[in-house]
């Protein structure tokens, strides 16, 4: 549908970049870019970034950002969105320039396309909402200064122009100009997945995957410190035949057999064996184990009563030169007849008295 905008709509444009200039030279700052086009990442596909305001007080023009889409030759194209809205006529000029360009147009929603920014998502071939991103239409509004015609002149320009607008919603999403003028008076704002229902955008792109869970370490082995105690180390070879019961239910326990020569050496078991028992050795008994064994009963159960321990046997003195020379000295097992040889030294008589005198 034809609309033809007002006689002034030209003289509007023209006096909205006149005052645009003129405040940015009273402030002394530069028009400020607000888009950027590159196309590094992957040659067959260029960039087009629009993250500010579109046009207005301190925004560049559209016609440098369409001069720059001229250069672009890249068979694809995706126009990343991130504006709250600005001019409306820039806007417009915008999505003709990409309805219009050779290259497939994605156009990506980062963040918000409201107001004209909205209608510049609608050139694209394609439309994709990112996660939590949002969608904004509304009617057009304005400023003017003059009498009476003026500001019936301005009404029915921003009428028109949001007419304009509704027509870009329904040729996109369907239905028609009075249905999305109604939305747009309410200022209605769409979600991802309210957009890609009413028609606004083909997808609302998932967000991303919960990142996996790493791997658990593998278990590092034991250290040797911490391994069970192997007492084949100490000579214990496990238990034999003798060792274990001879019938179920018998009450003699098992005894735990420790191979000593095994376990500290053969040299010291006969040091050991010589203090013990003097003159036993492998030269005074060929036919003596060279093994002793040390049993150790394994305890009864706590219910019974321990059994009575043998009486230790008496330990014979080493025979060497100094238990020679002194056993003259020391007492035998009969009392009376040590008593009788040291009675002399306790007790002297009076001729032992008178012959000391």
């Amino acid at each position: 549908m034809n609309i033809t905008l007002p006689g002034k709509a030209a003289g509007i444009m023209a006096s909205q970049r006149e005052q645009a200039e003129k405040q940015r030279a009273r402030l002394g700052v530069e028009a400020r870019s607000w888009y950027r086009i590159t196309n590094a990442a992957d040659p067959d596909e260029a960039e087009v970034m629009l993250y500010d305001e579109i046009g207005g007080w301190f925004g560049s023009t559209a016609d440098e950002l369409i001069a720059e889409l001229r250069q672009v030759t890249a068979p694809r194209m995706r126009v990343r969105v991130n504006s709250p809205g600005g001019s409306v006529f820039e806007g417009v000029a915008i999505a003709n320039a990409l309805r219009s360009h050779p290259a497939s147009v994605t156009v990506q929603v980062d963040g918000i396309a409201a107001s004209i920014a909205s209608v510049i998502a609608m050139a694209g071939d394609r439309i994709e909402m990112a996660p939590n991103t949002m969608m904004m239409i509304h009617d057009a509004s304005g400023l003017a200064v003059g009498n009476a015609t003026d500001m019936e002149e301005m009404a029915e320009l921003l009428d028109l122009i949001s007419d304009n607008i509704a027509d870009a919603y329904a040729a996109r999403a369907g239905g028609t100009r009075e249905q999305w003028r109604e939305r747009m008076r309410a200022e209605t704002w769409y979600l991802p997945e309210d957009a890609v229902d009413n028609g606004l955008a083909d997808e609302a792109v998932p967000g991303p995957k919960a990142g996996t869970p790493a791997a658990e370490p593998e278990e590092e082995p034991e250290p040797d410190m911490a391994r069970a105690w192997d007492l084949a180390a100490y000579g214990y070879q496990g238990p034999t035949a003798a060792d274990r019961p001879s019938a179920a239910g018998d009450d003699e326990p098992p005894v735990l057999t420790i191979n000593v020569g095994a376990a500290v050496g053969e040299d010291f078991v006969e040091q050991l064996r010589s203090l013990i028992r003097p003159g036993v050795g492998p030269a005074a008994d060929d036919t003596a184990s060279t093994d002793p064994v040390a049993e150790v009963p394994t305890p009864r159960p706590s219910h019974e009563p321990p059994a009575a321990e043998p009486e230790p046997e008496a330990v014979a003195e080493p025979e060497d030169e100094w238990a020679a020379s002194v056993a003259g000295l020391l007492p035998d097992d009969d009392a009376d007849t040590w008593s009788a040889l040291v009675t002399n030294l306790i007790e002297p008589d009076a001729s032992s008295s008178a012959a000391t005198a």
